[in-house]
């Protein structure tokens, strides 16, 4: 009689983009469906960023940090800006600070958009993906009008940003902040209490919060899990101590709550923005500093809150106009560090769920 048994087998998953958000492997030894063992390979499009700002004038790298997370450039350009500001010295006009802190909460819309579209896809539901591109497309509206761009905008400066904004801008930021909340809930319509939307994400994925302490996880993730932790709020930079808004958190750390959370920042953003136009005072949009700037030797790591978490600057100058060293805290890359132990045990099918809610962007993983 011939024994039955099953072998154990590989699948390789990517690096192909759908479902991996990105050019990303991983390398799934399973057993049937359920994974066993989960590889994640990366460096597909490694870009040497940090070794070319070494050649390069402390301005000449504001556009490579566009090129990190593509999703969130103008939180790119902030975190890098404030991080040469801080070694430099430089102060900030007041109404740069408004500024800046209504392009960061639009980039987050823009950016948790594309996310909430790109995972409903994954999972079969073509319909919130057209809805969500809907108001992105109007947020790169608003940022083609300032920045002159819709995805690299290259937009801040050392000691402001690029061109002040017109009152078309504020018109416009203002009607979209005012209709934005109610396209919220049509999402939430469509995905919230979805029966086959819980089924994929409701305790799949569990993250505990020991878990996300212990790997260094941030942003969303870390707050899905149930742990009340913003930059924003914990180590305030610009004028955000300004704003009243919420830190939504979760309670299981499922995709469910990494959805939900994100959702309710969004919510929050409407809120920063709208107290923020309140009181954008007049002035000056960029404070006088030489192109060819000169940072005293020195070192400093700036953190901001991106739309995936923790990112920040790490840069060590020895007094000349290019640095010597520029190191960046990429939060897509060290969210990764927990894939590989979180996928066992799970199935195939729940990877392309777990993934989507991590919100990478390889970009910035493969700096």
């Amino acid at each position: 009689m011939t024994e039955l048994k099953t072998e154990e087998y590989y699948l390789s998953m990517g690096p192909q983009h759908p479902s991996t958000h990105g050019v990303l492997r991983l390398l799934l030894k399973l057993d049937g469906e359920v994974i066993l063992q989960a590889t994640p390979d990366m460096g597909y499009i490694h870009r040497g960023l940090e070794k070319i700002a070494e050649n390069r004038l402390y301005l000449q790298i504001i556009p490579f940090t566009d090129r990190l997370d593509y999703l969130s450039s103008m939180s790119n350009n902030l975190a890098y800006v404030l991080a040469v500001e801080k070694l430099a010295n430089i102060a900030v006009p007041p109404r740069v600070e408004y500024l800046r802190v209504i392009m960061a909460e639009l980039n987050r819309i823009a950016s948790h958009l594309i996310w909430l579209g790109t995972l409903a896809l994954d999972l079969g539901a073509i319909t919130p993906f057209l809805y969500c591109f809907r108001e992105r497309e109007q947020v790169l509206d608003l940022f083609e009008m300032s920045a002159g761009a819709r995805l690299t905008y290259n937009y801040m400066r050392f000691g402001g940003v690029a061109r002040d904004v017109s009152t078309e801008f504020i018109k416009g930021t203002a009607d979209f902040i005012k209709k934005f909340g109610s396209k919220i809930t049509e999402y939430e319509a469509l995905l919230t209490n979805n029966p086959i939307f819980l089924a994929r994400t409701k305790q799949v994925g569990i993250i505990t919060p020991k878990q996300a302490i212990g790997y260094g996880l941030s942003g969303p993730l870390l707050r899905a899990s149930g742990i009340k932790y913003d930059l924003r709020r914990a180590l305030p930079y610009s004028i955000y101590e300004k704003f009243s808004f919420d830190i939504p958190t979760g309670e299981l750390g499922d995709c469910w709550d990494r959805y939900i959370v994100r959702i309710r920042e969004m919510r929050e953003s409407i809120k920063i923005i709208d107290q923020a136009l309140a009181g954008l005072p007049a002035g000056d949009f960029k404070a006088k500093v030489p192109l060819n700037l000169k940072l005293p030797a020195g070192e400093t790591y700036v953190p901001i809150e991106s739309p995936r978490g923790e990112f920040g600057f790490y840069i060590v100058s020895n007094g000349t106009n290019k640095p010597y060293r520029l190191k960046i805290r990429a939060p897509s890359f060290c969210n990764l560090s927990i894939i590989s132990n979180l996928l066992k045990g799970w199935k195939v099918a729940d990877v392309v769920a777990i993934l989507g809610t991590f919100d990478i962007v390889l970009g910035e993983v493969d700096r």
